[in-house]
């Protein structure tokens, strides 16, 4: 695991946290624009806590650029409006600056396993910005959407989920911008959301 942060405070009690939790092991602390993500003399990180405390919209830009090969990210953000960015911008996950290393550990042990974090209090806020769904919206997305919308909801990028379904990126595409036309949402963190929300996905 690799931590995160333009802040060396931040990234040093971040890595403290974690050093004593079973299975977890800190292989390096880097800033926001150091490469991380792909294996240099050593194995790749499986996962990464990413501090999005300093440098918000550079910390957003560089997480968006790395792309679906990049290890799962659980983002430490100030509140929920941050944590819905950095779900849009690919983070596995979102946690408030108070996250205990207990919390953190499950989290990312989580987020290893495919699933998507969210702490207690920034779900309740995601759910209520998201606005609410007529009541024929389920019977609106075709079957096809929801197999989408289903592999949207484990962090896949639009090339995976067309190798998974055995279509194109195009059609993918395709299906990704009706299902956030249906479900009245801008990105794909708040479909993540709206798709609980509806019970159409489970995270």
């Amino acid at each position: 695991m690799v931590v995160v942060s333009d802040d060396p405070l931040a990234r040093t009690g971040i890595a403290l946290l974690l050093g004593g939790s079973d299975g977890l092991t800190v292989v390096d602390q880097v800033g926001i624009d150091d490469d991380w993500a792909e294996p240099g003399e050593g194995e790749a990180p499986h996962a990464a806590v990413w501090d999005l405390g300093i440098g918000l919209r550079s910390g957003l830009d560089r997480l968006r650029a790395l792309g679906p090969a990049a290890p799962p990210v659980v983002a430490i953000v100030a509140d929920e409006a941050d944590g819905r960015e950095a779900l849009a911008a690919g983070a596995r996950g979102a946690l408030p600056r108070r996250t205990d290393g207990e919390s953190l550990a499950a989290a990312l042990r989580a987020a290893v396993q495919g699933l998507v974090v969210l702490d207690d209090s920034f779900a309740a806020a995601l759910l209520r910005g998201v606005p609410p769904a007529p009541p024929d919206l389920p019977e609106s997305l075709t079957p096809r959407e929801v197999e989408v919308l289903q592999l949207l909801s484990q962090g896949l990028a639009n090339k995976s989920i067309a190798g998974r379904l055995g279509i194109s990126d195009h059609t993918v595409k395709f299906h990704v911008n009706a299902i956030l036309g249906k479900l009245g949402v801008q990105s794909r963190g708040e479909a993540i959301v709206q798709a609980v929300r509806l019970g159409l996905v489970t995270l």
